[in-house]
C-alpha cells in the first residue's frame, strides 16, 4: 500500500505562522515553536506545527522535505500523538551548530537522541516512522538512497494516534520548510 495524503486531510495541533498547500506544502514556524515535556530543562513545550492524520498499527508514515536549517534547534520531519503526554518527534535538527538525526520520545517525560549528518544540509530528505503492535521504527535519510534505522520506541498498540509532517523553531522567526511528499505505506516488518 502507498496512500499520497491530501494536505488539506491532516490537522494542526498548532496552526504555523503560514502554511501554502499545492503540489508541496510550504510551512512557515512561529518564532518560539516547539514540543518538549519536563526532562532536563524542566519546562514543557507544546507549541510544534504538526499536521496529523490517523496512523494505525501496520502502516507508516513517510515525508520528503528540504529546509535551510542553520539555527538553534531547527527541525523538521514526522511527529506522532496519541495525546499530550505520549507522543514522538523524528527527523533532523540543528543543534550545537550541526544538523543531526534523531527521535524525542514522550511518555511523561521526553528523552532525546541524535547523531550528527552534516552530509544531510541542503539535501532533499525522507523520515518513515513505522507503527507496529508495540513499537514505533524511525527510519530516515537522503530521499533517494537507503534510510537509516534511527530509532525503535516503545508505543503501545492500543492507543490511537496521529501522524504527519512537522515543524519547530525554538528560537528564531523564518524557518520554512518545504515538504514535498505526505504518504501512509504499510509498516516496515524487519528492523534489519
Amino acid at each position: 500500500m502507498r496512500e499520497r495524503i491530501d494536505w488539506a486531510a491532516g490537522a494542526w495541533t498548532t496552526p504555523p505562522a503560514s502554511a501554502v498547500a499545492g503540489d508541496a506544502l510550504r510551512v512557515t514556524a512561529a518564532e518560539g515553536s516547539d514540543a518538549w515535556r519536563r526532562t532536563a530543562y524542566g519546562f514543557v513545550h507544546d507549541t510544534e506545527h504538526a499536521l496529523l492524520a490517523p496512523l494505525p498499527v501496520g502502516a507508516a508514515m513517510e515525508v520528503v522535505f528540504t529546509a535551510d536549517f542553520d539555527r538553534e534547534f531547527d527541525q523538521a520531519g514526522i511527529f506522532v500523538r496519541a495525546d499530550a503526554e505520549r507522543w514522538m518527534k523524528a527527523g533532523v535538527e540543528y543543534a550545537d551548530g550541526v544538523l543531526g538525526v534523531g527521535a524525542v520520545v514522550t511518555d511523561r517525560m521526553s528523552d532525546w537522541s541524535v547523531g550528527a549528518v552534516p552530509e544531510w544540509a541542503e539535501r532533499t530528505l525522507r523520515v518513515r516512522v513505522s507503527r507496529l503492535p508495540d513499537a514505533l521504527v524511525v527510519r530516515a535519510g537522503i530521499d533517494g538512497e537507503p534510510l537509516r534505522l534511527v530509532r525503535v520506541a516503545p508505543f503501545a498498540g492500543d492507543l490511537d494516534a496521529a501522524a504527519g509532517p512537522f515543524v519547530c523553531a525554538p528560537t528564531r522567526s523564518g524557518l520554512e520548510v518545504v515538504f514535498r511528499t505526505w504518504e501512509r505505506t504499510d509498516a516496515d516488518t524487519a528492523l534489519h
